[in-house]
């Protein structure tokens, strides 16, 4: 009963999640195109107001002119929309997710013994350490170096290493799965950890600056951009460590932790395509085509490097014999009956009748055969031998019967 509340926790968390994160990168998008696509305003008043550039833009049959001010507006309007709570809506039932997918259920899903043989309170400690320990050394680099002279480009270097780093940690301490989803996590918390003690900080001291008639100090518009632009960078690879669990080929790999950090710089580097060619076409930079080819490049790298290895044909003149559903209920028993009989059924499947085996037949050859995601972690141990004799009765029509 209680995998069967885990399960509806996770279909809801997920489904919440999924809709937050869309309103979050959507508005972040939209808003790194604005920023790319502004103008220098032509009406005379608009400059006299500090207008520093201006969009026309037309949508959903109406037309658009939003306008952003070099520090301050001249006067706050009565109704100011502020874009947080994407971001930690986004945060919490991502962070929920993580915990009734993982972190509940460490032992079987955080905890790869081949790689680290830890006690579950043990790992989901380190694991959270990753979120925090990462935001601390992101967040210092960003003030140690974030205002120098090629700043940018230091803090990008730097930010590179430490996710390779993380990466490389997260690879060799946790299961490959539950590793590629807390890179994501440990990106993604930094991103709102940006939002709720940067980007909005800021923007509420520039807001009481203007109440009080004070003069506005432009670093904290400055700090806050910097922080948005680093969160632009890091969407693609956090999109992807989180769709990763449904490609086991990804971080099944014995060097996971390289595909990884291939997949994340690949993203990065096509984000930044995006990022910069609003301004080409507005005669601002050069054309940022070669980030597009680099990130292509990789992809394609990976692509070829990660491919299976060829079959070799097996000599027509050896019969096989068929495999008979005694020696996979056999597998079965050893391998699934512990989290698939009658003392637990997780995601609601029992694999210890020949009714139930019938039935599921379709996921346990996918699961255990084809993707080889399950048993999860390999945890009790099902050889090689053992998912082809699988795969073998499943090609033959999957029979039950003795």
């Amino acid at each position: 009963m209680e995998s069967y509340f885990l399960d509806w926790a996770n279909l809801l968390l997920r489904w919440v999640h999924v809709i937050t994160a869309i309103a979050w990168v959507g508005s972040s998008f939209y808003f790194v195109f604005l920023d790319s696509s502004l103008t220098p305003p032509e009406d005379p008043e608009l400059k006299r107001q500090g207008v520093s550039g201006e969009l026309w833009a037309v949508h959903g049959g109406g037309f658009y002119h939003p306008v952003k001010f070099a520090v301050s507006p001249p006067k706050l309007p009565g109704h100011l929309h502020w874009f947080y709570w994407e971001s930690y809506s986004t945060w919490l039932t991502g962070f929920s997710l993580f915990t009734v997918s993982y972190l509940w259920s460490a032992s079987t899903y955080l905890i790869d013994k081949s790689r680290m043989d830890w006690a579950p309170a043990e790992a989901i400690a380190v694991a959270l350490g990753f979120l925090v320990v990462f935001w601390l050394l992101y967040d210092g680099i960003c003030r140690v170096f974030g205002q120098r002279k090629n700043g940018d480009a230091i803090v990008g270097a730097l930010v590179l290493v430490l996710v390779c780093v993380a990466s490389w940690l997260a690879c060799h301490w946790f299961a490959g799965r539950a590793a590629f989803l807390l890179m994501g996590a440990m990106i993604a918390t930094s991103m709102s950890a940006n939002v709720f003690f940067w980007i909005i900080p800021g923007q509420r001291t520039v807001v009481q600056q203007i109440k009080d008639g004070l003069p506005v100090d432009p670093i904290h518009g400055k700090r806050g951009k910097q922080r948005s632009v680093h969160n632009t960078y890091f969407t693609l690879p956090v999109l992807f460590a989180m769709l990763s669990n449904h490609y086991s080929f990804t971080y099944t790999h014995p060097q996971n932790w390289l595909v990884l950090i291939g997949m994340m710089f690949a993203g990065a580097a096509i984000r930044q395509f995006f990022v910069m060619r609003h301004g080409f076409k507005l005669g601002r930079n050069a054309h940022p085509w070669p980030y597009a080819a680099a990130g292509v490049v990789v992809l394609l790298g990976l692509i070829v490097w990660l491919r299976p290895a060829p079959v070799a044909p097996v000599a027509a003149s050896a019969a096989q014999p068929a495999v008979t559903f005694a020696q996979v209920q056999q597998v079965l028993s050893a391998r699934c009956y512990m989290c698939h009989g009658e003392a637990v059924q997780m995601k609601n499947v029992r694999l210890d009748s020949p009714e139930q085996v019938k039935a599921h037949a379709q996921a346990v050859y996918q699961q255990a055969v084809v993707t080889k995601i399950m048993p999860m972690n390999n945890a009790t141990g099902i050889t090689d031998e053992e998912r082809a004799l699988i795969g073998a009765w499943f090609q033959a029509g999957a029979p039950t019967t003795p």
